[in-house]
């Protein structure tokens, strides 16, 4: 994805001269990790020959192809239907009376969400900013997603990042959260980010891949794989990428974060068992992206194989990455989940789920009405 942004740096600062030098040193771009902070990555065991690497080594390119070659495709390329012709349903009271002792789950677009459970406020991969690029004329947000800002949440205990791709850690969002934070659950090297915008370390929780990083009587924050890469500049794979499970007394909740499907979805379904609510990777695929996103079905499966009782898509319904229709994940995953053991959940934007009574919840097929 940075390929397309770069791209567009690049005619913006007239190549990649000093104006583009420049350019790449702004703050959104963040920080690589170095010193002490490299050495630490290097004790895991999937950073070798420089970079971190899937559990299924396999190219970020299904056929092996030109990353080049998709980039001035994508830039070239014709979209069909890459944007509602009339602006998102929006639930705007999502946080009105909000009562700490209720559990309850907040989708606020794409791939960030609110969660409230066990007395605990969490945010995962929050993103306010009306574009997911360094560019404000680049992969704008849909009419109406962009409802919510970092001034609209609560005192945030934990905010969960899944990897630096700029469509999951949004520079303008995490600066206005410092502040009203408690502490940021990442994979290893993303702090890296983080201390450049001024968080501090002590607020930032960093692990691999099996690792519960947080664990008391009310909760467990482990951090799983995901089949995906990272990088916000020209260099990949200097940062880990993952999904989460959160276990506490009342809920067993899966993030998949980015990720192409394969077995470690079965893995952790056998490792933790029964999950309740399934966030998963549902959207801006593509034939040749199927290693590091999953088409619809294969959400639908990766929800099985977790034993999941309810299964919420993400990474749709608010920003165009792919070539297919904006609405095309919907009516696939709908379709899909048609007679499985768990239930589709498809919440408009800030419409707040009551986790205590999931089972009488009902959802209209809202994106049917927008073009």
């Amino acid at each position: 994805m940075f390929l397309r942004f770069f791209a567009g740096a690049c005619l913006a600062c007239g190549g990649l001269g000093g104006g583009g030098y420049a350019f790449l040193r702004k703050n959104m771009f963040g920080a690589l990790p170095a010193g002490g902070l490299e050495k630490t990555l290097m004790r895991s065991p999937h950073y070798y020959n420089g970079e971190f690497h899937n559990l299924a080594e396999r190219a970020v390119l299904k056929d092996d192809g030109s990353v080049l070659f998709s980039l001035f495709r994508y830039l070239l390329e014709k979209k069909e239907n890459p944007f509602p012709e009339n602006p998102v349903p929006v639930n705007t009271h999502a946080f009105e009376n909000l009562n700490r002792v209720q559990d309850c789950l907040v989708w606020l677009g794409h791939s960030s969400f609110f969660l409230q459970c066990s007395g605990k406020r969490f945010l995962i991969d929050p993103v306010f900013s009306p574009y997911a690029s360094p560019f404000s004329f680049s992969i704008k947000a849909f009419a109406g997603t962009s409802a919510y800002a970092a001034e609209d949440l609560p005192f945030i205990d934990y905010v969960l990042v899944s990897h630096d791709h700029w469509d999951h850690l949004d520079y303008p969002t995490m600066r206005k959260l410092q502040p009203k934070t408690g502490k940021v659950i990442c994979g290893l090297g993303v702090s890296s980010h983080l201390m450049h915008w001024g968080f501090q370390r002590e607020q930032i929780i960093e692990g691999d891949w099996g690792d519960t990083v947080v664990s008391d009587n009310d909760i467990n924050i482990n951090i799983v794989p995901a089949q995906h890469f990272s990088g916000r500049m020209l260099v990949r794979n200097k940062t880990l990428w993952c999904g989460f499970v959160l276990e506490t007394k009342n809920l067993k909740l899966f993030f998949s974060g980015d990720s192409g499907y394969g077995e470690h979805f079965a893995g952790l379904g056998k490792k933790f068992g029964k999950i309740d609510i399934a966030l998963l990777d549902c959207g801006q695929y593509n034939e040749r992206w199927r290693f590091v996103h999953m088409v619809p079905e294969e959400a639908v499966q990766a929800a099985s194989d977790l034993q999941a009782s309810y299964l919420l898509p993400m990474h749709i319904g608010k920003f165009s990455l792919a070539y297919h229709p904006w609405n095309e994940p919907f009516e696939r995953v709908k379709t899909a989940s048609s007679g499985k053991n768990f239930r589709l959940l498809t919440p408009m934007i800030g419409e707040r789920l009551n986790l205590a009574n999931l089972a009488s919840a009902h959802f209209s097929s809202w994106w049917e009405t927008l073009g």
